[in-house]
């Protein structure tokens, strides 16, 4: 047995044994036990304690998973005799020849260090980021998956999150406010609207009553009275559907109430009309 762990295999100019692989196996298994150790009964207990919400209780947990693995990768690489100072220098020198090839790479990476540890985006927010509405699923070292309201997952590089404008609706303490727009005819009674667009969206469940909605008599348009319906929620995701449900209730409301919502019209003034009349007349159609 001792001669079969001791047998030495030469791998370019390092010496590897089977004990070795043992070794290297078990470094993995333990690291492995160690992270499980520390989530399930450290930090669940931490977090519980300080009531850490669930996108910092990610954060912290991946954070310490890739400093345990990194450590273990050390070590694995000592038993093997390869020395880290090594490593560190063939990479730095490897960094100099492909760093333009890989510059986005390592930006992504660094973004999702940034990320986990400044948590800015946290798993279970609602982002806006690159023209997408979606919940925050999981944040790996390089890329954020991002679920869509359509529930489809976009992956999304690191550095999208933190170069660019985001906009986290969770990182708001107060409800966000949305609108809807509608237009009423050109004499219809102003005091009498802004009741009934108030009631459209008083009884709504997904609409707070603090801070309560508002309606403001935007603008003589031309060819309708412009009024736009202020309201506060929490239902980002499906606040399109809020504001659908809104405008069926409007119409509803417009219909009962004989208030009429206008399409656009244009007046046609002519010029020299008596001219054009008697040409009709003499001709029975319009001379160009």
């Amino acid at each position: 047995m001792k001669e079969f762990l001791e047998y030495q295999i030469q791998i370019g100019g390092y010496i590897i044994t089977p004990l070795n692989i043992i070794f290297t196996v078990g470094i993995i298994v333990f690291a492995q036990i160690i992270f499980w150790a520390i989530s399930r009964f450290f930090l669940k207990r931490l977090f519980q304690l300080r009531e850490v919400d669930v996108g910092r209780q990610y954060a912290v947990t991946q954070f310490i998973k890739y400093f345990i693995y990194i450590l273990a990768f050390l070590m694995v690489l000592q038993s093997i005799g390869i020395k880290p100072t090594a490593i560190l220098a063939g990479g730095a020198a490897l960094m100099v020849g492909i760093g333009l090839g890989l510059q986005q790479t390592f930006n992504d990476l660094i973004s999702g260090f940034i990320l986990l540890i400044d948590g800015t985006v946290e798993v279970g927010d609602v982002v806006l980021v690159d023209n997408t509405i979606g919940t925050v699923k999981k944040i790996s070292i390089r890329t954020t998956h991002v679920e869509t309201r359509d529930e489809v997952v976009k992956i999304i590089p690191n550095s999208k999150l933190v170069n660019e404008n985001v906009v986290n609706w969770n990182h708001n303490k107060k409800a966000n406010r949305f609108q809807v727009n509608v237009g009423v005819a050109y004499g219809s009674d102003v005091k009498k609207v802004t009741d009934i667009l108030m009631e459209a969206v008083n009884h709504h469940e997904q609409i707070l009553n603090i801070p309560k909605p508002r309606i403001l008599f935007k603008d003589f348009g031309g060819s309708s009275l412009d009024f736009e319906v202020f309201f506060y929620s929490r239902s980002y995701l499906s606040i399109e559907f809020v504001k659908s449900d809104i405008r069926y209730r409007i119409t509803e409301l417009f219909q009962q109430n004989n208030i009429e919502i206008p399409f656009p019209q244009r007046d046609l003034w002519l010029r020299n009309p008596e001219t054009l009349m008697q040409s009709i007349e003499r001709n029975g159609h319009l001379i160009d």
